[in-house]
């Protein structure tokens, strides 16, 4: 893809984004997209998304990304049991964000369908979660279990966690209250 072609998605992906947070998906109309993207016309949206889902999928797939690269430890962590924990924790509290509520937890299952939504979620977050298991069982910190089937149900209580917080009257005492939960949880499977 040419820069300007690579320019032209990035600003559809953006404003799209933009759009998608503050209207939703739903009230969100192509021609609005192409406006605030700045780009001429809808041809340039379809010449590089199949149509607004596609284009919606981008967009999710960008803020799974950007959520992963705020979850990577900024300092150094005392042991990969306490990096997994700090990135769940800031997943739980990602779920705070409109974004973040908006893109991967209301519009996201609406739009994709559960099942793509799902894959969506397990690939962005099965693989770390799972390679964090591995480790902390080979250093002794959980008791030895099927990691994958462990990173699927610990990705499991975090989506419902996020879901609960998302769609709360009360999102910062859900968020509180979904944190010491997961908090319990999750210390159940150190190695006493």
């Amino acid at each position: 893809m040419s820069n300007r072609g690579e320019a032209t998605r990035q600003a559809l992906v953006a404003a799209a984004r933009e759009l998608f947070v503050t209207q939703g998906y739903f009230a969100t109309g192509t021609e609005e997209i192409v406006a605030r993207a700045g780009v001429g016309t809808r041809g340039a949206l379809y010449h590089h998304f199949a149509d607004k889902q596609a284009l919606f999928r981008a967009v999710f797939e960008t803020v799974e990304e950007d959520l992963l690269a705020r979850a990577a430890p900024t300092a150094v962590p005392t042991d990969v049991w306490d990096a997994l924990v700090a990135g769940l924790e800031g997943f739980l509290t990602a779920a705070l964000e409109p974004e973040v509520q908006r893109i991967i937890l209301v519009d996201g299952p609406a739009v994709l369908g559960w099942s793509e939504w799902r894959e969506l979620e397990a690939r962005y977050g099965i693989g770390a979660i799972e390679a964090a298991l591995v480790v902390a069982m080979d250093e002794g910190t959980i008791g030895r279990q099927p990691p994958r089937e462990l990173a699927h149900l610990i990705l499991a209580v975090l989506d419902e966690a996020a879901l609960l917080v998302a769609h709360s009257d009360d999102p910062v005492t859900a968020r509180a209250n979904a944190g010491a939960a997961l908090r319990q949880l999750l210390d159940g499977l150190r190695a006493s």
